[in-house]
């Protein structure tokens, strides 16, 4: 879809890109002309907001999320400089225990084996046999061997197996609740990733948590709204069959009679593994509504609707977004999928583009329904291969408020994506944002959305029904950010929201707030709001 209009800024350019200044607010009576059809307005907050010496988030004019995939942060910063790795673990740290509670005396083997698709030199199941109770290296030389260009089997990563694997805290039921054997204990050598480099320059976020337990399409869904979608009357609705059954804690699967006793004998099974909970929220994937979906149109239906009576089309939701709230105080912002547009013109494809239909929170929003001005204005088209997002970096003319999805074969995605070229990418969009006219400015965020299945040692803190899950990789890159930092704050991707609630000046989600309190209720300290990474100017009354 078109971007409208072009950005016209005047910006004040008073000092280098890594050298923090004193406040820079935009006055009130300033109006910018946006070419993009995003509406700059003046960033001032209100001094009554602030209280003396507070951080003057005001020096943050343009915010960027970029939302991999599918990634723990054992998985990828193992050994990191500083940061909390299972590197540094005594081997009773990271031991995994079977079904019956009981230390496994091996690792199961690696069901189908570890390599997908393609693979030239493929990994069997066979030559995974008898690995030790261990992480282990799938790119070591004298191991697997396998390169970061490697495509992987995929792992599942399900809402209720998360916290199953999580097991209150232990991180020791990982191997026991998984449907690939010994592979959640993989790890591959990061140093040799971009953004490794990247995050060595900036700060990683060393105890950054999944917003939501379980997978993809909840975790988007969480950036967007920080709530659970809800499927109204689905006991009656052609989804009724994928209401899935608990046992009575009400967190875990109940499992099936002829389930293995052992993770050892292979994959286990539950009476029913679903996509909604038994009080009807959605919480594993389910579709649009709406085109792109991974369900096609009715027959005789409007082709711009996904058909309603298939049993994962998830009705429309009226929850408030991020975006709705943005929107409110007429801050600009846009969601760029990569190959949004090739896929509404061309259709999908394998290997490239891969588009991912479930990775798309807004287009399961009445709001943002089909003909509306909203979907126009703020569901963007990043391009193939990213090229139309990069260009508008490169413009200077990206929203206040920015949030990038690259597309399937590019975000990092077990299964279908290897590491490399997501790194790669990702790289690029860093090196593009570090040179554009906004970067004096911005504040990057690039983490994932969750782990994939993959396991990490750090137990994610207590929170509400939904969340924290599994730890993830998260950087903070930002001419503001601290300068080769490690930061120990605890924080999840509802922090995002909570920042730019705090920056712009927002009513706070509901969900925000919930997490917030429960995180400070087992903690005793609030949920980060990703500042701990930032040297910002203070705020005087």
């Amino acid at each position: 879809m078109p971007l409208p209009l072009r950005v016209k800024m005047s910006r004040i350019q008073s000092r280098s890109a890594h050298s923090p200044v004193n406040t820079l607010m935009w006055l009130a009576g300033v109006s910018c002309s946006l070419a993009l059809g995003f509406a700059v307005q003046p960033h001032a907050h209100a001094a009554s907001t602030l209280a003396p010496n507070a951080p003057d988030l005001s020096a943050i004019e343009t915010v960027v999320v970029i939302f991999a995939e599918n990634r723990s942060m054992d998985d990828l910063y193992r050994g990191f400089p500083g940061a909390d790795t299972s590197a540094n673990l005594p081997a009773s740290a990271y031991l995994q225990k079977d079904r019956d509670g009981t230390v496994l005396p091996e690792l199961p083997p690696i069901w189908n084996g570890i390599t997908g698709r393609g693979a030239p030199n493929p990994i069997t199941q066979a030559m995974t046999e008898h690995l030790p109770n261990q992480p282990f290296d799938v790119d070591d030389a004298k191991g697997f061997n396998l390169p970061l260009n490697s495509l992987t089997h995929d792992l599942w990563h399900r809402f209720y197996q998360n916290q199953m694997q999580i097991n209150n805290g232990k991180n020791d039921m990982f191997v026991a609740w998984a449907d690939s054997g010994a592979m959640p204990m993989a790890y591959w050598s990061g140093k040799n990733m971009q953004m490794w480099k990247i995050a060595e320059q900036y700060t990683l976020a060393d105890h950054f948590f999944m917003g939501g337990f379980g997978g993809s399409f909840f975790n988007h869904q969480w950036l967007a709204c920080a709530c659970a979608p809800y499927y109204a009357k689905a006991d009656i609705s052609p989804a009724h069959p994928s209401i899935a059954v608990t046992d009575a804690s009400g967190k875990a699967l109940a499992l099936a009679p002829n389930s293995p006793k052992s993770a050892l004998e292979g994959v286990p099974k539950f009476v029913k593994d679903g996509n909604l909970t038994p009080d009807v929220y959605a919480v594993n994937t389910m579709q649009p509504p709406y085109q792109p979906s991974g369900n096609a149109p009715a027959a005789g239906q409007d082709p711009r609707f996904a058909d309603p009576t298939n049993a994962t089309t998830l009705p429309a939701q009226t929850s408030p977004t991020i975006g709705d709230r943005l929107s409110e105080k007429s801050i600009s912002w846009a969601w760029f999928s990569g190959a949004w547009e090739h896929v509404l013109t061309h259709g999908n494809s394998e290997p490239v583009p891969d588009f991912q239909y479930h990775h798309q929170p807004y287009n399961y929003y009445q709001n943002f329904a089909p003909g509306t001005a909203a979907r126009a204005e703020h569901l963007q088209d990043g391009g193939l291969n990213g090229e139309r997002f990069l260009k508008t970096i490169d413009r200077g003319q990206l929203p206040q408020v920015s949030f990038y999805k690259p597309q399937g074969n590019l975000n990092e995605h077990s299964g279908y994506a290897d590491i490399q070229s997501g790194d790669n990418h990702i790289a690029t969009l860093v090196h593009h944002l570090e040179k554009s006219p906004q970067w004096p400015h911005m504040l990057v965020i690039v983490t994932y959305d969750e782990n994939g299945g993959l396991w990490d040692h750090v137990a994610p803190p207590k929170g509400d029904r939904w969340g924290p899950g599994t730890r993830i990789p998260a950087i903070i890159i930002s001419p503001y950010a601290r300068q080769h930092y490690v930061d120990k704050t605890v924080q999840d991707t509802t922090s995002i929201l909570k920042f730019l609630t705090e920056r712009f000046l927002l009513r706070p989600l509901e969900g925000v707030q919930t997490r917030d309190k429960a995180i400070q209720a087992s903690t005793g300290q609030p949920l980060g709001d990703l500042t701990s990474a930032l040297s910002l100017p203070v705020h005087n009354n």
